[in-house]
C-alpha cells in the first residue's frame, strides 16, 4: 500500500499519489475517499479531494508503524526509508496545515471549515502534532467550543457554509446534512484518545492535573448519557449511528451502529 501511494494509485479515479511536498494527495471532486463519503446523483456532498488533514495523519502514522515493524524484524535499511518518509510528512504537515487564524488545523489543504478530522494528528500512536504543543491545546480548544457535545462531534461548525443540524427529510435533504454538521457518536474515540496522548506528553504538572481531571469529568459524563441512551431511547442495548445536533438530539441513521458501541465501550471501560 505505501509504496502504491509513493508511485501513485488511480483505481476507480481515486488519485492517490505522494506530491513534492511529501504529503498524500486523494481523490477529485467526484470521488470520496475518505469516510465523508456522501453521494446523491453521483454527485459528491462534501468533496474533500487533494491533501486531506486525517489521510495524511494516518500516513505519517502509518510509516512511524512501518519502521517499527521494519527495525523488529531486521530490516534495517527498511526501517530508516519508513522513517524518511515520516519525518518529511510530518515536517509539511506542521509547515502547512495549522491554520494560525482560526487556531486550528485545515480539513483539506485550502478548506479552512472546522471539522473534527482535525483530531487524527492528535489521536493516533504517532500524533503528526507533537501532543504537548500550543498548536495541539488550541486545537483541542476549538473542538470543544465548536464541535463537542454529549453524544459525538458535530461533522461541521455552527456558522459554517451549508451547516444543517437535523437529520430529515427524503434521501437528497439526508445525504445533504449527512456531514454538514450532524454529530456522529465514534468520534467521541478520537477526542478521548487525543487527551490521553497530551497526558502522557505533558511535562508540566498543573497543566497535566487539569487534563487529568478533564478526560475524568469526559468519561463520566460519556458514562451517564450512554447508560440513559441504551435504557430509554432509540434502540434499547445499543447506540444508534448519528444524533440531531439541536436538542433534544434525537438518535437517527443506523438504529445500531457497531462504531457508536465500540467507541464508547472502549472508553467507559
Amino acid at each position: 500500500i505505501i509504496e502504491s501511494y509513493i508511485k501513485g494509485i488511480d483505481v476507480d479515479n481515486n488519485n492517490i499519489y505522494l506530491d513534492d511536498d511529501d504529503l498524500i494527495v486523494s481523490g477529485t471532486q467526484n470521488t470520496q475517499n475518505t469516510w465523508m463519503d456522501a453521494k446523491y446523483d453521483g454527485v459528491a456532498i462534501t468533496p474533500r479531494s487533494g491533501k486531506a488533514v486525517e489521510v495524511n495523519s494516518l500516513w505519517y502514522n502509518a510509516n512511524k508503524i512501518m519502521a517499527d515493524l521494519s527495525k523488529k524484524f531486521g530490516h534495517s535499511q527498511n526501517a530508516k526509508k519508513y522513517k524518511l518518509i515520516a519525518e518529511k510528512c510530518k515536517k509539511s504537515f506542521n509547515d502547512k496545515f495549522y491554520n494560525k487564524r482560526r487556531k486550528c488545523l485545515y480539513d483539506v489543504l485550502g478548506d479552512s471549515k472546522i471539522r473534527p478530522n482535525q483530531l487524527f494528528a492528535l489521536s493516533l500512536t504517532y500524533p503528526v502534532i507533537e501532543a504537548d504543543s500550543e498548536e495541539a491545546k488550541n486545537i483541542i480548544s476549538v473542538v470543544e467550543k465548536k464541535l463537542l457535545n454529549s453524544y459525538g462531534l458535530k461533522t461541521l461548525a455552527k456558522g459554517e457554509p451549508n451547516y444543517i443540524e437535523i437529520y430529515e427529510g427524503d434521501g437528497f435533504k439526508r445525504d445533504m446534512s449527512y456531514h454538514q454538521g450532524i454529530t456522529w457518536v465514534w468520534l467521541l474515540g478520537l477526542y478521548y484518545n487525543s487527551l490521553k496522548n497530551m497526558i502522557e506528553a505533558e511535562k508540566r504538572k498543573t497543566y497535566k492535573t487539569k487534563l487529568q481531571i478533564k478526560l475524568k469529568e469526559f468519561k463520566e459524563k460519556t458514562i451517564k448519557t450512554f447508560e440513559k441512551e441504551i435504557e430509554q431511547r432509540g434502540c434499547i442495548g445499543s447506540i444508534a449511528e448519528i444524533y440531531d445536533s439541536k436538542r433534544p438530539q434525537e438518535p437517527k441513521g443506523a438504529i445500531a451502529q457497531a462504531w457508536s458501541v465500540a467507541e464508547i465501550l472502549r472508553i467507559v471501560m
